[in-house]
């Protein structure tokens, strides 16, 4: 596989006869220190360490600085970092190539002015329209200092970190199984939205196609089968919701598919599809060629509602599984995979998923529940995480297991773990904490079983939600919080107030004071709509950094000032209003991908 790397640039003084031949040692040696640190640190979503490449030489100019980008062009380089001791020769150094994402680093010392060339360079970047990140030291070192301080060191994880999501996406699929899904506008797929910002091809499948590979057995009947056996010992059924019902002919007439034959129908249902997005060579073998290939996704959503639910099991377990770090294989990496086919939820899960590596879960925003209200409704006010209010997270069925929140840190605290940190321990807790509970019939005609937990520890996390807005185009929202853990009778109470059979996370973020996060109503009102995601950690600083190298703004945060880390240039859109700034700067670079 050709991984994108992180192609890193050791630029040079330019001058022979001493100067030059003076300071190769020092400028190979940040470049070598880089690329370790990098690669020791940083890994791929597929769990293998991230690649960095040094150009073949050092770079003193122009000559130098194009065979450096001829080098880069055969290796797959999405982000160029440049690393100096030394004052340079700005333009006639850079990186000129407008696709790859660029930071420099100049090192803080008084012997050389490498802090000389690296505001001249930014300089450069800035009036060429070709954005760079700033790396510098907050203190002054020692040229013979090779150690990178822990400033330093978090510029450059974060820098390559986000980078290295940006060269995941680029060329991948979104797979659009199904259309939109009621309405919702989420689910209206936007195309250039997907090209220009993310550099991901939009496609679309109509739900026949799943059928007709279920019809015709276009699947591998010997994972079919193992995998079948895997849910039945593992997905243990739980509450029966239709039980006792007097419903009515056009619900009871229109479930095609036996109820005792659901699962037979939702496991075929489940590889299919993943064949369908990831693709599957033990298709060739079996003589389907074409639907070996797949569709080159790296995320993807199903429409369910309501045309495959109103007669076929809804596709929760699908989705849910997908979502998780783990199936019947065992622990492997997480898809995203959107609910009702929501492409801007499905987008904040990828992004999610790339940075952290570990499961997103979806989440419809539903509900805002003020003390006062819960003394209402539970007779008394919550406690703890929950005093000044929560928000109900719950998806209509489906969310990753990992939300669950069994899984376990060394320390032993409850958490969500990227995929291949994953154990057989965690795995069967994560099922264990899970029942699967038929799909209400008035809901879902065609049955099915929906994903029931509630989340178990207080875990730091990040709700994310990408909108598109008319005259502004994609918006990114981050809220970090954490996982609440409401009383046993208050949990009880509210969460039967909805739909018992789904799974419930309830969400407090954390509080500025100020503007969306005065309180927790006001991120509730602020919201963009029905749907989030979330991701294990604190992450928000991250997604801002990445979102800047797509040129999207961000909304709202709560993220403290000093963790926001964007392009040098982004200065020069204003300095007081970060936000604002952060707008202007998006709006005038346009997408990534323009």
């Amino acid at each position: 596989m050709n991984y994108p790397k992180i192609g890193i640039r050791p630029v040079i003084d330019g001058r022979w006869g001493g100067i030059r031949e003076g300071l190769e040692e020092q400028t190979m040696g940040m470049a070598n220190a880089a690329k370790e640190l990098i690669e020791k640190e940083l890994r791929y979503a597929d769990g293998t360490p991230v690649q960095c490449v040094i150009a073949p030489s050092t770079i003193g100019g122009g000559a130098e600085a194009a065979r450096c980008a001829e080098y880069f062009g055969t290796q797959n380089v999405v982000g160029t970092l440049s690393v100096t001791p030394c004052w340079c020769y700005g333009s006639e150094t850079m990186d000129m190539d407008p696709m790859t994402v660029k930071a420099v680093w100049g090192f803080n010392g008084t012997e050389r002015p490498g802090a000389v060339y690296l505001a001249a360079v930014l300089a450069a970047h800035a009036q060429k329209g070709l954005p760079a990140f700033s790396i510098y030291g907050h203190d002054v070192q020692d040229a013979a200092d090779h150690s990178i301080p822990d400033d330093v060191r978090e510029k450059l994880l974060r820098f390559s970190r986000c980078a290295i999501a940006v060269g995941e996406m680029r060329n991948k699929a979104y797979v659009n199984l199904g259309g939109v899904a009621m309405g919702i506008m989420g689910s209206f797929c936007d195309p250039s939205f997907f090209q220009k910002y993310l550099g991901i091809r939009a496609e679309w499948v109509d739900l026949t196609e799943v059928l007709r590979r279920i019809t015709l057995g276009i699947y591998v009947h010997e994972e079919y089968e193992r995998a079948l056996c895997w849910v039945k010992e593992n997905c243990k059924e739980g509450f029966d919701c239709n039980a006792g019902k007097n419903l009515p002919e056009v619900i009871t007439k229109s479930k095609t598919v036996p109820a005792d034959r659901d699962w037979e129908f939702i496991v075929k249902q489940t590889l299919v599809c993943r064949d369908i997005l990831l693709g599957n060579p033990k298709l060739d073998e079996m003589g389907w060629h074409e639907e070996a290939l797949g569709r080159n996704a790296i995320a993807g959503g199903f429409q369910g509602q309501r045309m495959w639910t109103d007669w076929l099991p809804n596709g929760d377990f699908m989705e849910a599984i997908f979502n998780s770090s783990f199936d019947w294989t065992g622990a492997r990496q997480p898809i995203p995979f959107a609910t009702e086919n929501d492409t801007l939820n499905g987008t904040a899960m990828l992004l999610g998923s790339l940075l952290t590596h570990s499961a997103a879960v979806f989440a419809d925003v539903r509900t805002y529940w003020s003390p006062e209200a819960v003394e209402r409704v539970c007779g008394r006010k919550p406690t703890g995480m929950a005093a000044n209010g929560f928000m109900h997270l719950i998806n209509s069925g489906a969310a990753a297991l990992d939300g669950t929140g069994v899984s376990k840190a060394a320390d032993g605290s409850g958490c969500m773990k990227p995929w291949y940190d994953v154990t057989q321990e965690d795995i069967a807790a994560m099922l264990g904490a899970t029942d699967w509970e038929r799909a209400n019939y008035e809901y879902f005609r065609g049955g099915g079983f929906s994903s029931h937990f509630r989340t178990q520890s207080e875990m730091p996390v990040t709700l994310i939600r990408m909108n598109i807005i008319e005259g502004v185009g994609p918006a990114l929202q981050i809220a970090e919080g954490y996982t609440a853990l409401l009383d046993e009778d208050i949990h009880h109470t509210i969460d039967m107030r909805t739909d018992r059979t789904w799974p419930t996370t309830w969400f407090v973020p954390k509080l500025t004071g100020e503007g969306a996060f005065a309180d927790v109503y006001s991120v509730m009102a602020n919201w963009g709509a029905n749907h989030g995601a979330f991701c294990y950690g604190h992450i928000g600083a991250d997604l801002i950094t990445l979102a800047s190298m797509l040129r999207i703004p961000v909304a709202m945060h709560n993220v403290a000032p000093e963790r926001v880390y964007r392009p040098h240039a982004w200065a020069a859109f204003g300095t007081d209003d970060l936000q604002g700034a952060d707008y202007r700067a998006c709006s005038h670079y346009g997408p990534l991908y323009r």
